[in-house]
């Protein structure tokens, strides 16, 4: 797990080596400065204030020593530790852009912002204190105890023995800690979850005025969050009193202990200098302890960070492109042979049954089916967005799985009833479909999709500003401008899932228009609710419970007297109502 949180390092190799390098130089100079101090105590005679200047300037280019290279490791030490957070980022989100459906469904979406963004900074602290105090705290601890022996060993053992009393304390609350920490950050996943869900759907949340209930539900989140950390926070309170019960037993040892032998011996066995570098010492040995305590408190925190990052990390999308993979798409031609899909191992039910369907390149099927008919599915599966459960899908005469993955989806463009825009100017979201297009053609497919009456309209025009998720347009404006990114890419097959809904039955019946005249050998797949939508396609399919029921042209499903029927005389009807 380390090993692999290390390869994010990477250019910030030289700064995480520098770092303790400049720590250790810090802590020897730190432990030169008390011995220096005990001799200029024992030289204070009041006879001689030459060497007590001599002693003074030494100490004060130690300190001044030891301050530049605390000062250097501390630059060092932010610079790698936010270098690694920035690649970890980095390694994480180009990660995510290689995972199927399947596996954002996995692990959430919320979930994996969390890991984004919490977890990472966790790390990212948890990185720059081990970098100084792993070197730090163990260098401080040996080169304390071994003047602390030089001084007297009798008086060592005082601070020895406060070594393992702190070590088995530390132990027993981060072993109770780090499993609540565990829990916490699933909570934090679902606090995520609720503020991205309310978020996306803050219209409707006011629209049901709905605000009440949208609090209420955030505030239980948050309080479980609140629980647990302040369960987690009064063990780790603990921690702190502890360190301090053994810095003060042991101090009082040493300053009663060293006192009296002091005077019993007259200062022979031990002076008041040397008594002073000991209590130094002593400070430096359990500062060092305290120190270490703080290290594995963030640590704790991090470790479970840790985990979930490299959880990340090592998962293999189960959607991945073969070697030496196919990279031309001859043709728009797909065929479905006895496809049989299932969302997950999981799923009891299957969401498409034993699906055997022929389609031309060039040809235009239409789609109708009830909500939950798996009409998504089937469309889903073309660009492999979902690996089929059994059978085969087929593109241009060859299975999908061995196809490049970035070859077959750059040849099948998706238009969905929510399709996103993304924060920038109409041309730039339309350049999406084709990065190199040029203003004539960006113009061209917003004629074709409807979309250029409208956004002449627009003081900036084709320089509008669309705000992130499209935000500041219609519905219907939104989904023309998607079919306009479509358009320009001239893919092999284009699929429209249900996505002129939000526009006027002229505009759709313009938009069609356009499909045939403009790609006529592009095959048009249009999912759709309406079935004066798909009812002039070469092929109509009928979907119910993830089987075709019905297939055909639009009169041929009509003699049939089945469900296109029961739909098109209840639409019809409600026409002539109109």
């Amino acid at each position: 797990m380390i090993r692999k949180l290390l390869k994010s390092v990477r250019e910030y190799k030289k700064e995480s080596i520098l770092t303790p390098t400049f720590v250790a130089m810090e802590v020897v100079l730190e432990c030169l400065l008390p011995l220096i101090m005990a001799s200029l105590i024992d030289h204070m005679t009041g006879n001689d204030m030459g060497i007590i200047v001599r002693y003074g300037i030494v100490l004060v280019i130690l300190a001044m020593m030891s301050l530049a290279c605390g000062t250097i490791s501390g630059r060092y030490a932010a610079t790698a530790s936010c270098g690694l957070a920035k690649n970890l980022r980095q390694d994480l989100f180009f990660k995510i852009q290689d995972y199927s459906f399947g596996d954002i469904d996995l692990f959430s979406s919320s979930s994996l912002v969390t890991r984004m963004t919490t977890d990472v900074t966790n790390v990212q602290n948890a990185y720059q204190m081990i970098i100084r105090g792993a070197v730090r705290t163990p260098l401080m601890m040996i080169f304390s105890v071994a003047m602390c022996m030089t001084i007297h060993v009798e008086m060592a053992c005082i601070f020895l023995a406060m070594i393992p009393v702190l070590g088995i304390a530390l132990f027993a609350i981060v072993a109770t800690v780090y499993p609540i920490f565990r829990r916490i950050f699933k909570k934090y996943d679902a606090l995520n979850n609720s503020v991205q869900e309310n978020i996306a759907g803050i219209r409707v949340v006011k629209s049901f005025v709905r605000e009440d209930y949208e609090m209420k539900k955030f505030d239980t989140a948050a309080e479980e969050v609140r629980r647990d950390f302040t369960y987690a926070e009064k063990i780790l309170a603990l921690n702190n009193p502890v360190m301090m019960l053994c810095i003060n037993v042991a101090m009082v040892l040493v300053s009663y202990l060293g006192a009296r032998m002091i005077i019993s011996s007259g200062g022979s066995a031990l002076s008041t200098g040397d008594l002073s570098a000991l209590i130094t010492y002593g400070i430096q040995i359990l500062s060092s302890m305290m120190m270490l305590s703080f290290m594995f408190v963030l640590c704790s925190l991090a470790a479970e960070s840790t985990n979930r990052i490299v959880e990340v990390l090592d998962h293999d999308s189960v959607l991945t492109s073969p070697e030496g993979g196919k990279t031309e798409v001859p043709d728009g031609s797909i065929t479905f042979d006895h496809v049989t899909f299932r969302y997950s191992d999981k799923s009891r039910k299957n969401a498409l049954t034993d699906i055997n369907l022929k389609i031309e390149a060039g040809k235009t099927i239409g789609i109708i089916g009830g909500t939950g008919s798996s009409k998504s599915s089937l469309i889903q599966l073309i660009s492999r967005l979902y690996d089929v459960t059994e059978g085969a899908v087929y593109v241009g005469g060859t299975d999908v799985r061995d196809y490049d993955l970035e070859a077959l989806r750059d040849q099948v463009a998706v238009v969905l009833q929510k399709n996103v825009l993304f924060s920038g100017t109409i041309k730039e979201n339309i350049r999406w479909g084709k990065k190199d297009a040029t203003d004539e053609e960006i113009i061209h497919a917003c004629q074709l999709a409807q979309a250029d009456e409208f956004i002449r309209q627009f003081p900036d025009q084709y320089d509008t500003y669309i705000e992130r998720g499209g935000t500041n347009v219609s519905g219907g404006q939104k989904q023309r401008l998607c079919i306009a990114r479509a358009l320009i890419k001239k893919p092999k097959i284009l699929i429209l899932d249900d996505s002129t809904s939000a526009v006027d039955t002229k505009t759709d019946a313009l938009i069609r228009k356009a499909f045939r005249e403009e790609i006529p050998n592009t095959t048009k797949i249009i999912i759709a609710q309406r079935v004066s939508s798909v009812e002039d396609a070469d092929q109509i399919l009928v979907m119910d419970e993830g089987h075709i029921v019905e297939q055909g042209t639009s009169e041929e499903l009509l003699k049939l007297n089945g469900i296109y029927r029961e739909v098109y005389d209840s639409q019809t009807k409600s026409k002539e109502v109109e």
